[in-house]
């Protein structure tokens, strides 16, 4: 069976952490800097980093739209922490200028645990994850403090100042943690996202019966 293609946004952040997270729960991975590499990917995952400065660089390398547009058109899409933020319908506490993708009906809060010096490990129960809850490490996190009609939460602070506070979610095709599943060595959160770059394209598959756009061969191959 062909791996599905899964491109890791290499502008800037936690890309290499990714890239082998994803190597290792099945996928091809590869970085993505351009519209070309990215029209050539299956899945796209948004690493952690500084989203307004990712923002900037995705306006400089020609990539803003194109990425608005595949999120909008169903490519699936993984953010984590920053990539949670730049995803979000709404971004609290960040510049007038900041770029947001609209792939999530979510309003998160940037920084909203704190400074780095504020930042935290916790272990959630994870929603479609079987075995123990997950390690999560918090990293200047945002939390989500809206969530729109059609989204899954999928994970909650357990404890503490801020128990309660939604750090997981799911709309379709696009999924987002305020913490950082590659930096653990736990891949449970990267497998997930895998199926369900599979479980689309096998769904494209179907629906035409040939290959993917480019021409790469079918999944079941």
């Amino acid at each position: 069976m062909t791996d599905p293609v899964v491109g890791v946004l290499a502008l800037q952040g936690d890309v290499r952490e990714h890239l082998a997270a994803l190597t290792a729960s099945g996928a091809r991975a590869v970085p993505v800097r351009r519209p070309a590499e990215l029209a050539a990917v299956d899945g796209v995952v948004i690493p952690g980093g500084e989203s307004t400065t990712m923002g900037l660089l995705l306006r400089t390398f020609d990539l803003l739209e194109p990425l608005r547009a595949a999120v909008a058109g169903g490519l699936p899409t993984y953010g984590s922490c920053a990539g949670m933020i730049l995803l979000a319908s709404e971004i609290l506490d960040t510049r007038p200028d900041a770029v947001h993708l609209d792939g999530l009906d979510v309003t998160v809060r940037r920084n909203a645990f704190g400074r780095q010096v504020d930042s935290f490990e916790a272990d959630l129960d994870v929603t479609g994850l079987s075995g123990p809850p997950v390690h999560a490490v918090f990293i200047r996190a945002p939390w989500v403090e809206r969530v729109g009609p059609g989204v899954e939460v999928l994970a909650t602070v357990p404890v503490g100042p801020a128990a309660g506070r939604v750090v997981a979610v799911r709309q379709n095709s696009v999924l987002a943690t305020s913490f950082h599943p590659e930096v653990t060595g736990d891949r449970r959160v990267h497998a997930m996202f895998v199926d369900m770059v599979r479980t689309a394209v096998q769904r494209l598959e179907s629906a035409d019966g040939t290959t993917r756009a480019d021409g790469r061969p079918p999944l079941s191959a």
